[in-house]
């Protein structure tokens, strides 16, 4: 009898709690959204032979002081991968927004480092597929700006594509903390993703 009493009892704060529910859209329930867990990065090595580091929209108009001052806190570590990645002849590929303005000179392209032009996804109407696939590339390192934008939407063209994607954290940028926090855990946990993905930082990438 007690059961029967706490399994009616539970259903009607169930049933309550439903419809106090009911007819609230994602802007009322807003705030009550709890942050996630702050996601572990990983150390990674990989093939400088099969491995390509994307440099995404690192120029002027999107990563200044204005739009985005955090993003040139990212171009040491980016700068930094450049080099080793170049050291070891693995391929650098760039991109830039749809009207470019000048890649910063911090992460200069070297000769003969393509670039391709596009809106987020730096895979729709480029070679950027192609090139990969010429280079015999698996694995994607994606860094540069916006997070929620070109990151964001090319590593998921990358992932779909059935390449492995590393993303640095320490070399994303977006105009706020959250933007960069919600890239981040769409990458780690969205469906086209999740499973392709490793988050690491600039430090914890060895290339051979």
């Amino acid at each position: 009898m007690l059961r029967k009493v706490i399994f009616f009892m539970t259903a009607i704060t169930l049933l309550a709690w439903s419809k106090a529910q009911a007819g609230s859209t994602i802007i009322e329930l807003w705030t009550k959204a709890p942050p996630p867990p702050v996601p572990k990065v990983f150390p990674v090595t990989v093939d400088a032979h099969h491995t390509a580091l994307l440099i995404l929209d690192i120029e002027e108009r999107t990563c200044d002081i204005e739009q985005r001052p955090r993003c040139l806190e990212t171009v040491p570590h980016i700068a930094a991968l450049m080099k080793s990645a170049r050291a070891q002849a693995m391929p650098v590929i760039y991109s830039q927004i749809a009207r470019p303005t000048p890649i910063l000179p911090e992460v200069l392209p070297a000769p003969g480092d393509p670039i391709v032009s596009s809106g987020v996804n730096k895979f729709y109407h480029t070679d950027l597929e192609a090139i990969l696939k010429i280079k015999k590339i698996n694995t994607v390192i994606i860094t540069g700006t916006a997070a929620h934008g070109a990151v964001l939407h090319t590593a998921t063209g990358a992932a779909m594509r059935g390449l492995s994607v590393i993303i640095p954290v320490d070399c994303l940028s977006g105009a706020s903390l959250y933007t960069e926090q919600a890239a981040v855990w769409c990458l780690i946990n969205g469906p086209g993703t999740r499973r392709n993905t490793t988050l690491t930082t600039s430090n914890l990438i060895t290339i051979q």
